[in-house]
């Protein structure tokens, strides 16, 4: 089953909200707002993915659909990187079913690969250093030679949008941390009984809960495909 960037984001925010992705989707109501603001970090990191220029993009769609092929998408990935691809977008990999998709890898003098993670906000947060980090994560286990680790901002320049922040002290500092917790979180994902996590911080700190009415017990109904929206950046 393994965990996704995502996935891990979201399960050390709430293991019960992991565990309800998995197990109860249709309980997700995503406001209007949310989903705007989603749809704006996706078109910020479309652009984005020329800001060094020509670019090989990794995304393979399964056949009649809008879902990524993983597993497609990770050989697609394996062989640019043997090809020696100057810059690849949404570069996939898998270690034990874990998965991330890097938004933009570019390479550096020293033979291996610069990783920026893009985010549509004019400010660092500590959650895109762990969410840059986990990738960085996956890629050293799956022994990509990973130089420096960015986080790329929305600059106040329109015209030169796009603003590198280095964090690869702070993304290397996390990766024991994020060791001891992605089994665990395979585990809860996994599990067969709904976490008795009751409501509170975790709720609204870093991102409001897209299941806070199913928690609170003011929404029993299942809700219908159009209101639910599964729209989940940045795997």
């Amino acid at each position: 089953m393994g965990i996704t960037k995502t996935d891990f984001m979201r399960g050390m925010q709430c293991p019960k909200m992991l565990w309800l992705d998995r197990h109860k989707p249709q309980f997700r109501v995503i406001p209007p707002e949310t989903q705007a603001r989603l749809d704006a970090g996706n078109d910020f990191g479309d652009k984005a993915m020329a800001m060094f220029g020509p670019y090989e993009e990794m995304t393979v769609y399964r056949p009649g659909t809008a879902i990524p092929d993983k597993k497609k998408m990770a050989q697609k990935t394996q062989l640019h990187l043997l090809l020696g691809t100057p810059v690849i977008c949404e570069a996939a990999f898998i270690n034990y079913n874990n998965y991330c998709a890097a938004d933009i890898l570019k390479k550096n003098e020293n033979g291996g690969y610069d990783f920026y993670e893009v985010k549509n906000s004019p400010e660092m947060k500590e959650q895109f250093i762990k969410d840059a980090a986990f990738q960085y994560y996956i890629m050293n286990r799956c022994r990509v030679k990973i130089g420096r680790v960015f986080i790329v901002l929305h600059g106040p320049d329109e015209e030169n949008p796009f603003l590198p922040a280095e964090i690869t002290r702070e993304a290397v500092a996390l990766v024991p941390w994020i060791n001891d917790h992605i089994w665990d979180l395979n585990n809860i994902k996994k599990q067969k009984n709904e976490p008795d996590t009751r409501p509170g911080n975790q709720c609204t700190c870093p991102y409001e809960c897209w299941y806070r009415e199913y928690c609170s017990g003011e929404r029993t109904d299942t809700v219908t495909q159009e209101q639910i929206r599964m729209t989940i950046p940045g795997e």
